[in-house]
């Protein structure tokens, strides 16, 4: 009887917990929620809802990306998958040995992440890629509890300004008083590290805004970052 009791208690706080980083059918957004409705008429196998994180909820490296790529991860379901922004974000988190594949196509594609966990400021795909104020506060209080959860030594990438600034709300910090900017590294409270980049995305990249060599620059200070703050921690 006791156990029963503390299998339900289990899974009532999974469930919770679930419903607090992410809820598949929130429509709290009502222009989202509509382009989202549209978009699945149009697309009918397409994915088409809030798309959740993918990786380990204990993972010590997380990605803060803006949001889902209408072709990407509206299509599929997963982060950065289907799309352009995620060709070169894959292949660096390959060679720096936190994917196991460098290509992520689709989420029957067996790519599993290792030690790192991807997510973004706003769960649904928004018109012409940009969500407003508003949707973006309403939808920070999914990623507020997601980076709570967030254990002393990790870091948090930041891929781009609105993924920068929604992180820095989340922790009830002044945004003048932690500045986004390429390779930008903030310490946030908690023994959490917080580092930015410039999104990878297809403007970006194919402007030179963003180089190959200057994202892999960032995930070296990601990796080192990491080992330091183990070393820190555990002693």
């Amino acid at each position: 009887m006791g156990f029963c009791i503390v299998k339900i208690l289990v899974a009532y706080s999974l469930a919770t917990m679930s419903k607090a980083i992410y809820q598949a059918n929130c429509k709290k957004c009502p222009r989202l929620a509509d382009f989202l409705k549209a978009s699945k008429q149009k697309f009918p196998e397409y994915f088409c809802k809030p798309v959740p994180a993918f990786g380990d909820p204990k993972a010590k490296f997380l990605i803060v990306g803006l949001a889902p790529g209408m072709h990407g991860a509206n299509a599929t379901g997963r982060p950065f998958t289907g799309d352009f922004a995620g060709i070169l974000l894959y292949e660096t988190l390959h060679k720096f040995g936190f994917a196991s594949k460098a290509k992520s196509v689709s989420v029957e594609d067996n790519l599993k992440l290792k030690n790192c966990r991807i997510t973004n400021a706003v769960k649904c795909v928004p018109p012409a890629n940009k969500p407003t104020i508003e949707e973006i506060k309403i939808c920070n209080k999914y990623l507020k509890n997601e980076l709570q959860a967030l254990q002393s030594g990790n870091v948090i990438l930041a891929l781009g300004k609105i993924a920068h600034d929604s992180i820095i709300r989340s922790f009830d910090l002044k945004l003048s008083q932690y500045p986004f900017g390429h390779e930008n590294v903030h310490e946030v409270g908690n023994g959490l590290t917080l580092i930015d980049s410039y999104h990878c995305s297809r403007y970006n990249t194919q402007t030179k805004r963003l180089t190959q060599k200057q994202f892999e620059q960032v995930f070296k200070k990601v990796t080192d970052t990491l080992d330091k703050n183990k070393l820190l921690w555990s002693s």
